[in-house]
């Protein structure tokens, strides 16, 4: 339990990590990220491992994954370029 734990905060750690260094621009400030992908995460894991049960360890870290991955999209700035005027009425 303890190391299932461990390995979900790890998990949004290096998530983090690719998401600061991949879309640095669109992102907030860095302390914010982690703590967001690191509080997904062990949610993530906290909801699946309540779900299935015990025993299901690589479930549970694909849980903390999921909602880590998506707890981080929510932080997601618009793209400069995606920016587009609407026809004029």
């Amino acid at each position: 339990m303890i190391l299932e734990v461990l390995g979900s905060a790890v998990l949004g750690l290096v998530l983090a990590f690719v998401a600061t260094r991949r879309l640095a621009h669109r992102l907030p400030a860095q302390p914010l990220v982690y703590s967001t992908a690191v509080a997904g995460a062990l949610f993530g894991d906290f909801v699946t491992h309540s779900a299935l049960g015990p025993g299901t360890v690589l479930l549970s870290l694909l849980g903390a994954a999921i909602v880590s991955a998506s707890s981080l999209s929510l932080l997601l700035r618009p793209s400069r370029h995606l920016h587009r005027r609407s026809a004029p009425a």
